[in-house]
């Protein structure tokens, strides 16, 4: 039988936010912020939900990032994210996409979420929502703290060769799989599979989709997850997002071998 899975862009694709600026208040409020990078974090926020992010957009936030977390002590970040997903995290999620989640392992697809944010924010999410899998940005650890470097940036192409080589990992049929995502900057992600969808999508990416004659999802406002649910999901995914961070470390040995 032909192995598939289904790949989901995290940000306004399952959340209506952006995953990482939604941790800003935590991360204030336990002194990893300072009251400037609280309000830069807002209003980049803001210019989010209103407009996307576009490639530029994106490049920024990496060094931005990347300047930030530098010396940041992982376990404090691991933690700050695990507490916060009933208040900062479970009120943002799209129903209709934890529908989506129950519709592809009902098919027998494994389902995948791939971010931009930090492997360390990203775990604890999708073992909530019951993904299978998770890829997200890796930064360099020293002492247990983060040196500002980032080894792999999930994003734009990087998303599509990262599907692809978990792809060759699993088995995976890409033709015979998913993505979804709501944003032009993953075009790559979205090429990479048999089955795109347009996810609640940007002005540019809608196009495209109309052009391809793709399918196109409009989310309503998100609804917060019910705790029953939420904590059943958490118990049933939580062992299998653990290795999400030897995926990203595996990816990004292997792309330096071959450069």
């Amino acid at each position: 039988m032909t192995k598939a899975a289904a790949f989901f862009d995290l940000d306004k694709t399952l959340l209506a936010k952006s995953s990482t600026l939604a941790y800003a208040k935590p991360l204030y409020q336990s002194g990893m912020l300072t009251r400037q990078d609280l309000m830069r974090s807002a209003y980049g926020q803001f210019v989010y939900l209103v407009a996307g992010a576009n490639e530029q957009q994106m490049d920024q936030m990496r060094v931005y990032m990347s300047e930030l977390v530098k010396g940041w002590d992982v376990e404090q970040v691991k933690a700050i994210a695990a507490e916060g997903l009933a208040n900062v995290i479970e009120p943002i999620v799209y129903a209709e996409a934890l529908t989506l989640f129950d519709e592809h392992h009902a098919a027998g697809r494994d389902v995948i979420v791939i971010s931009s944010s930090g492997t360390e924010i990203i775990e604890p999410i999708c073992a909530l929502l019951g993904a299978d899998k998770a890829i997200g940005s890796q930064v360099a650890i020293e002492d247990g703290k983060y040196t500002g470097e980032i080894l792999f940036y999930a994003y734009g192409q990087g998303k599509a060769d990262a599907i692809r080589l978990l792809a060759a990992d699993e088995g995976y049929d890409l033709s015979a799989s998913y993505a979804y995502s709501d944003s032009m900057t993953d075009l790559p992600m979205l090429e990479a599979v048999g089955n795109p969808v347009a996810t609640n999508p940007d002005k540019e990416l809608r196009a495209v989709a109309k052009d391809r004659v793709w399918p196109v999802l409009d989310f309503r406002k998100p609804v917060a997850m019910a705790s029953k649910e939420a904590h059943a999901r958490n118990r049933a995914a939580g062992a299998a997002v653990g290795g999400a961070v030897a995926l990203g470390l595996a990816w990004y040995a292997r792309h330096r071998l071959r450069h």
